[in-house]
């Protein structure tokens, strides 16, 4: 007589329910690692625009740009930057996230659009000054535009 071999239901079934609590445990702390990745390129993004308005403030002896468009500035010529880099923003717990934008806003005060801040005001104290665009937290509760 031949033996049967292979699984019974209920080995199975076990099997399926393992399987689908290690998901439910993964899943979410998958979801957490991609905003995480997301909030360090923005922040590398920021060290960048800062690092090229430092090259393009040695390069004009002491002046900011100052012009409606003043960060695209930086890629006339691509002398400083090909193109701005993006700002990424994650939907977090702490934030409601603004995605993924190169757009600039100028003036005194952020806005609260995603994107990036600059302050072209020649008259202020914080000219030349970048920040993320953004007034919320990052996943560790810090405001974005303390960085």
């Amino acid at each position: 007589m031949k033996s049967k071999q292979g699984f019974t239901l209920i080995e199975l079934m076990i099997v399926v329910a393992i399987i689908g609590i290690l998901a439910a445990i993964a899943i979410p702390q998958f979801a957490s690692l991609v905003a995480k990745s997301q909030e360090g390129a923005t922040k590398g993004n920021l060290g960048t625009l800062r690092s090229a308005l430092s090259i393009y403030y040695g390069d004009t002896e002491g002046w900011y740009p100052t012009e409606a468009t003043a960060l695209t500035s930086l890629t006339t010529s691509q002398k400083y930057l090909q193109i701005v880099p993006n700002a990424n923003l994650p939907k977090t717990t702490n934030s409601i996230g603004h995605g993924s934008t190169a757009a600039i806003v100028n003036g005194a005060a952020p806005a609260d659009a995603g994107g990036w801040y600059y302050n072209n005001t020649q008259a202020g104290t914080n000219w030349g000054q970048v920040l993320v665009n953004c007034s919320h937290n990052d996943a560790k509760g810090v405001l974005w535009t303390s960085y």
